[in-house]
């Protein structure tokens, strides 16, 4: 890649940086060029746009590219550098801009020494007194709890280690939690990081529940995936979705397979029998799956069986047409991939095991158009378990096990809101109430932290650094880099990093000595510490003459990847199939009971980005339903009901009532109703709280259902009674499309799908 002169002289006046070499940079010069901030946009007033490369918070594991204009960001692009989305980006990444600029964001720190009371705004040296002082109150440093969203990099290393040295607990949260799939692939593969999976490459894709072209894992990535599997350089793949809800990616699908809620590995082991019994795929894959005893070893998930046809609602010459599908040689390779609701029910685990292992039979392991796996992060550090642990979720039942326990005397929370986030039976208001002394790093009053007794107002991504290890990745190492684009919009706001090292001084914990910097270090000198271990190493994306100029090179990329540096192959132990399948969680059909699907949104995902207007007027994919909760409800079951789109329903299970207006859909199966999740909110601000006439949290739904194996929530599994509200209101609901349908389908059909992929 050529440099003009202008460049040029921009970079030696900067400094002498010496030779960097950008191996397999896809940029054209003359197109774009990404600066490195030795000086920050503010310093550069030159007239034109500069461009700044970050990692993107919004939309994990994306790399993106910010315009700057005379120090202000003006707009987000996908980075077509980063190797996890190349180039692409969401609304989610391009409303960054607007938690950067919000009205309702948090400026300065605020406080209240009781929580009945109106907060306070305080100055940072106050807040920082009043936090040594709330820590130091611990007589027992054990009943200390953290809680953040799931964390990796170099902030999951300082958490890790100053949770360890205060001697407290940390706790990652999620609020549809991935532990089934990290389990299920941890126990199929002998993998503990999530696979790639090479969409692009496949021939036959068979995804069961995962909606991933709208907010499944790495929704980005798999998109750009799918075009090329769509519209690339070869024949047109096919693809079968097996999903209880006709979502984004069903309705991209060539087929649509509804499959009854919790059966998704009933057909997935029915598809795995047929194979085996008619001597298809890796024969020494099928022995080491039914342990050396063939067919008759799955016998009880033959797809003419009663078990089989009640627990998936398909015959049994569809189920053999789609196994004979998936593994005929002449449609190799195939891929198979499972998530979302499939991973949501009692018997979870037991379904993504099921679905998993079909890659094993077609031999796809580590090849073209299969699965990948992932190597190690590139630095040692980042790969400890307890580094590791950070980034890993609890489970539901570990959240109902801390509340009532008494065990936590200050809690912390930063990057989650599990007030609203968790169903009611794990209770956690009751966790924030029975402690002492509650603090909350948020840039928004959301619902937990308007229960805290101290706010402290944090930096956007945008505003500070980070860094980044994607997950999934690529199938080889990778390292993001997130850095401050402009200046702090707010001068009362900091980065939870750069506070939690100051608080680590303050207790005496000699955090320094533990990460092995310099006993003034900041966030920033942490991760230049760790991106300096790579420098001599003379590999990957990036390589330099001096470390300066490999640190310049690394924040122009956004990043370091090698792409050499790749995952195991194969599989080192194949281990036999589960047979134990658990139906209890099914319940009766005859009972007038709906199955709960719920999903996230596509735009504010699980509520997270709900306080965002431009994510809130993103219309839905399928329904086109702006700025709304709805449920989605089966045309001819509506009909039968006497509901019209727009009427109340009052939607009652076990855990509460929500009432929402009703969207009927011929493409909904009509033993479920779907609802999404993120609205609802008391707090956020002016754009999330109290949005819509009858808002209300789709979570509070959930019944205290988990996996029997692993505990995680079963949030796919609850069932529910639907009516018209008694007040017998209806409303218009605000959306982008008409009111015309396709035809009703058949029940139990597997429906095609025309139109443009």
């Amino acid at each position: 890649m050529g440099i003009t002169r202008r460049q040029f002289l921009r970079w030696t006046g900067v400094s002498a940086l010496g030779a960097v070499v950008f191996n397999g940079c896809r940029i054209p010069e003359e197109e774009l060029q990404i600066e490195s901030p030795v000086n920050l946009p503010e310093d550069l007033v030159t007239g034109i746009d500069n461009w700044y490369a970050t990692s993107c918070r919004q939309e994990p594991g994306c790399g993106v590219i910010i315009r700057v204009v005379e120090g202000r960001a003006k707009k987000v692009e996908g980075n077509p550098d980063f190797p996890v989305n190349r180039g692409k980006h969401s609304a989610r990444s391009e409303a960054g801009l607007q938690t950067l600029y919000h009205p309702d964001r948090l400026q300065t720190p605020m406080f209240r020494a009781d929580r009945n009371d109106d907060f306070l705004p305080i100055s940072w040296d106050r807040a920082r007194e009043i936090l040594n002082a709330g820590m130091n109150s611990l007589s027992d440093r054990s009943r200390f709890l953290l809680v953040t969203e799931p964390l990796r990099g170099h902030l999951a290393l300082l958490t890790s280690e100053f949770v360890q040295a205060l001697g407290g607990r940390h706790m990652a949260f999620q609020s549809l939690e991935q532990i089934n799939l990290h389990r299920a692939v941890k126990e199929v593969f002998g993998q503990d990081r999530l696979p790639d999976f090479d969409i692009e490459n496949a021939n036959y894709l068979f995804s069961f529940g995962a909606d991933f072209l709208s907010t499944w894992l790495s929704p980005v990535r798999y998109a750009g995936g799918y075009g090329e599997f769509r519209q690339g350089d070869r024949k047109r793949g096919t693809h079968y979705q097996m999903d209880s809800r006709f979502s984004m990616t069903a309705a991209n699908a060539d087929k649509w397979v509804p499959v009854k809620p919790g059966g998704e590995g009933v057909l997935a082991m029915s598809m795995a029998y047929v194979i085996i019994r008619d001597g298809m795929g890796n024969a020494d894959a099928a022995a080491a799956l039914t342990d050396g005893q063939g067919p008759q070893a799955l016998n009880a998930f033959a797809p003419d069986s009663a078990m089989v046809r009640d627990a998936t609602g398909l015959d049994s010459g569809k189920i053999e047409d789609l196994a004979h599908s998936f593994a005929d040689e002449g449609h190799q390779p195939s891929l198979a991939i499972g998530g979302g609701t499939a991973g949501a029910h009692r018997s979870g685990l037991f379904n993504l095991k099921a679905i998993y292992a079909l890659n094993l039979l077609v031999d796809n392991i580590g090849k073209k158009g299969g699965v990948r796996f992932n190597p190690a992060p590139p630095l040692p550090e980042l790969s400890r378990e307890d580094v590791a642990s950070v980034g890993m979720p609890a489970s539901y039942r570990e959240w109902q096990e801390l509340a009532g326990s008494g065990s936590v005397d200050v809690l912390m929370v930063r990057g989650a809101n599990p007030v609203y986030g968790l169903p009611p039976g794990a209770d956690f208001a009751r966790v924030v109430n029975e402690a002492n002394f509650v603090i909350a790093f948020s840039s928004f009053m959301d619902e937990t932290a308007g229960m805290a007794n101290l706010v402290l107002p944090e930096y956007t991504y945008l505003e500070e650094w980070g860094d980044n290890v994607p997950s999934p990745g690529p199938s080889y190492q990778t390292l993001g880099i997130q850095q401050p684009v402009v200046r702090p919009f707010h001068e009362g706001t900091s980065s939870f990093g750069d506070e939690l090292l100051t608080l680590g001084r303050e207790l005496d914990l000699r955090l320094e000595s533990r990460l092995e910097v310099t006993p003034d270090a900041t966030m920033k000198d942490l991760i230049k510490a760790g991106v300096e271990k790579l420098w001599p190493e003379n590999r990957g994306s990036v390589t330099a003459a001096s470390f300066e100029g490999f640190w310049n090179g690394v924040l122009q990329r956004g990043g370091w990847w090698d792409t050499q540096a790749t995952g195991d192959s194969g599989v080192a132990e194949i281990k036999p199939l589960d047979t134990a399948w658990d139906g209890s969680g099914l319940g009766d059909p005859g009972s007038g009971m709906f199955s709960l699907v719920p999903f996230l949104s596509n735009s504010i995902g699980d509520g997270q980005l709900a306080h965002l207007p431009w994510l809130q007027a993103s219309p839905d994919p399928i329904t086109t339903v702006v700025w709304h909760t709805w449920v989605e409800i089966n045309s001819k079951v509506a009909e039968d009901m006497g509901i019209a789109e727009g009427d109340i329903l009052e939607v009652s299970s076990g855990a509460g009532t929500l009432e929402a207006p009703a969207f009927p859909h011929p493409g909904v199966p009509p033993t479920t109703v779907s609802i999404p999740i993120g609205q609802g909110h008391t707090g956020m601000g002016r754009y999330a709280e109290g949005i819509g006439d009858y808002n209300y949290n789709t979570l509070s739904l959930l019944e205290s259902t988990t996996d029997k194996d692993t505990g995680a929530l079963a949030w796919a599994a609850t069932k529910v009674r639907v009516k018209k509200a008694d007040h017998g209101h209806s409303i218009d609901i605000p959306k982008f499309a008409g009111n015309q349908f396709a035809e009703e389908p058949h029940k139990g059909t597997i429906i095609k799908v025309t139109g443009p992929s």
